[in-house]
């Protein structure tokens, strides 16, 4: 059972572009081999503002999503830091 990847706007036009090439790679990757598989199971819920929301850690940066079980659809709300993703 394979979910399907939706991205917000502002993750396409302002999140992705300023992350460094490398990790761009490793996100990537880490979407396709993760979320799109198991995407419950490898990521960890957020809590309090962020309740409903679930975060995958890759490396120093955190993949924020949500995810629609009835359409099997995850959508990728924030790619950042770690430092700035929480605020």
């Amino acid at each position: 059972m394979s979910y399907q990847i939706r991205y917000l706007e502002e993750v396409v036009s302002k999140h992705i572009p300023e992350l460094p090439l490398s990790m761009r790679t490793l996100i990537k990757r880490a979407i396709e081999e993760r979320l799109m598989v198991d995407p419950i199971g490898l990521g960890k819920p957020l809590r309090y503002s962020l309740k409903g929301h679930r975060r995958l850690r890759v490396g120093e940066y955190r993949v924020v999503y949500r995810i629609d079980v009835s359409a099997q659809t995850v959508v990728i709300v924030a790619i950042k830091h770690r430092k700035d993703v929480y605020e």
